[in-house]
């Protein structure tokens, strides 16, 4: 495998004569935390669909180690193990934290989404299960029904479910969305931990958790590339900053 789990060439995406995405060139090292930031109606959102495949790109090209996935259907790229976990968060509210991630645990052994077998059959993941949700710090709300769970608490069941399958590279769609100060250093420090062994790609608002986890940064404005390193290279270039002028004179340093 080379150093990029990840790599775009010429991405592009056009909407009836609109072009969300143009040309977008993108690699992510592998193991790496990589961020997606650009400010809104950039085409952050766009180039996640198009990366796991829930939109065709019009032109260009995505591989993954090293295969190329242009035309492979979204739970094709998942079985490859890129995953991807939604803005909104996306549990069973009426199912136990440990059940919610017990559903994912069941697709690598042909049971998935069975929910007629029986309690005994499933008892054999319990241990698997109950050690992502001590790993994601809901220990304390295994029993709990998702919906009961605080929105910060949500968002890391919703993590735990997927890495419960497995995946090699994660990527993460505002993940801070709508969490307080508390949650927001909770999740950054399970991101942290998740991506020792993981490849994490995000799009985040928050440029202060994208300045302490990201160890490359790529800037979109207009749907292209416009700058790409680490935090303090693209924080000190005049086209980033010109290109956040229009959120408010603390875009640059607090919002994209």
């Amino acid at each position: 495998m080379g150093d990029y789990i990840l790599e775009t060439e010429g991405l592009t995406k056009e909407f009836a004569g609109f072009t969300a995405v143009r040309g977008v060139d993108l690699r992510v090292r592998r193991g790496s935390i990589h961020a997606l930031i650009g400010p809104n109606g950039a085409g952050k959102t766009t180039v996640f669909n198009l990366l796991t495949k829930f939109l065709a790109p019009t032109a260009g090209r995505i591989a993954y180690n090293g295969r190329d996935i242009t035309a492979l259907r979204p739970a094709d790229v998942a079985r490859l193990g890129m995953v991807r976990s939604f803005q909104i968060s996306a549990v069973f509210p009426h199912l136990s934290v440990r059940e919610n991630v017990r559903l994912a645990l069941q697709r690598p052994l042909g049971t998935s989404f069975q929910f007629w077998r029986s309690e005994r059959s499933l008892e054999r993941l319990n241990p698997r299960a109950d050690a992502l949700i001590a790993a994601v710090g809901l220990a304390a709300d295994t029993l709990s029904t998702a919906a009961e769970l605080p929105y910060g608490r949500k968002r890391a069941l919703e993590i735990a479910t997927t890495l419960a399958l497995d995946p090699e590279m994660l990527l993460l769609d505002e993940p801070m969305a709508g969490l307080g100060h508390e949650d927001i250093a909770r999740i950054a420090a399970l991101i942290r931990d998740v991506a020792k062994s993981r490849t994490v790609l995000m799009v985040e608002h928050n440029l202060s958790v994208v300045a302490d986890l990201s160890h490359t940064i790529t800037v979109l404005t207009r749907g292209h590339v416009l700058a790409e390193g680490s935090y303090a290279e693209v924080s000190a270039n005049a086209e980033v900053r010109e290109a956040y002028m229009g959120t408010g004179a603390g875009g640059a340093a607090g919002h994209a």
